[in-house]
């Protein structure tokens, strides 16, 4: 997840940020692409007084409860963090989509690369970008989407010590890949009428200064998708984004809820939570972030939500490592996932 760009101030610890806020009601213009990106509309989970550790156990429900395995998820998430940072056009982001295609490919999937071209925002160089598209049951007319972004910032911006230093991304990035991986590995038993299928953007905060785009990967599908309709039709979709937090809790985000389609996605998922017991999906508005789903909103018209836990102290900083994620975390956000998609794929 990038930091909010000349919107106004920010806290670290907190990530409270002040600013302007565009929803999507209406679906809004292009235009708020590349202006503000992040804005808390308060600080909910502080307020609640509630911490994410409590809500687990009141919960009581542990790795072994959940038919999603969080251990093999973190386990992932392990190995695309051992590969370094992945900021677009790098040595280490290609080693990972040839991790990734090979691996789906393996499991069923037909993996399409949906490559693309862009100026390096200091030097005006061309950088490679390649977004990947993993497709369940690609016969299907009408399908959901799951979106991640697999590419790290270029540097840990907001670290207080060493804000140009090596950022690992593993909960803003490699969370929401190896989650997507562990859940291709049951998409055997997926029974729906829908196609799913798995978009990797690339170019999510490939950003060096206040005034760089964000969200190349995602813009380019949904421009691309308007331009060159595929022969089906997306229905609905969710972003996936920092959902590995140890300290789980994810609000529900204010575009999603704003505009009417993508509120109602918002609200399936959180049902899904609902009835499985999941209480680190809280059924509240929290932040407002402009994230991968606003060009697929905007954009392409597709219904899609963001899934993000946004309050994480080592958001943009060397401290975003494997060791502050969880795979209980994981289990539980795949396993809802899991679940929505057994319901709405009917």
């Amino acid at each position: 997840m990038t930091a909010a760009h000349k919107v106004g101030s920010h806290k670290t610890a907190g990530h409270k940020v002040s600013g302007q806020t565009w929803f999507l009601g209406g679906v809004v213009g292009a235009s708020c692409l590349v202006v503000a990106y992040i804005v808390l509309v308060d600080a909910p989970r502080r307020r609640d007084g509630v911490s994410a550790a409590a809500a687990a156990m009141n919960s009581k429900l542990t790795l072994k409860d959940i038919p999603f395995d969080g251990q093999q998820a973190y386990t992932y998430l392990k190995q695309i963090c051992d590969l370094g940072p992945r900021p677009s056009g790098s040595a280490a982001m290609i080693k990972q989509r040839e991790l990734l295609q090979p691996y789906f490919e393996k499991l069923g999937a037909k993996v399409t690369a949906q490559s693309f071209r862009v100026r390096h925002p200091q030097n005006g160089a061309g950088v490679e970008m390649e977004n990947l598209i993993v497709e369940w049951r690609p016969e299907a007319k009408e399908r959901i989407l799951l979106g991640v972004h697999f590419d790290t910032r270029p540097y840990p911006d907001q670290d207080p010590r060493n804000p140009r230093g090596r950022f690992i991304g593993a909960n803003d990035g490699a969370s929401g890949v190896a989650l997507l991986m562990q859940l291709g590995a049951v998409m055997k038993d997926y029974k729906g009428t829908l196609g799913v299928d798995f978009v990797f953007f690339d170019g999510e905060e490939f950003v060096f200064g206040d005034r760089d785009p964000y969200f190349l990967g995602s813009t380019h599908f949904a421009e691309q998708y308007v331009a060159r309709p595929p022969g089906y039709k997306y229905r609905m979709g969710a972003v996936l984004d920092m959902v590995a937090d140890k300290d789980l809790q994810i609000f529900q985000e204010g575009n999603s809820m704003a505009w009417g389609p993508s509120r109602n996605v918002t609200e399936s998922i959180w049902a899904t939570a609902r009835k499985l017991g999941v209480r680190e999906f809280i059924p509240r508005v929290g932040a407002t972030v402009n994230d991968d789903h606003v060009p697929l909103c905007t954009k392409a018209k597709i219904p899609v939500c963001d899934v993000i836990d946004f309050d994480y102290p080592a958001w943009h900083t060397e401290g975003d490592t494997a060791e502050r994620c969880s795979a209980l975390s994981l289990a539980k956000v795949g396993w809802v996932i899991q679940e929505w998609l057994k319901t709405t794929g009917k």
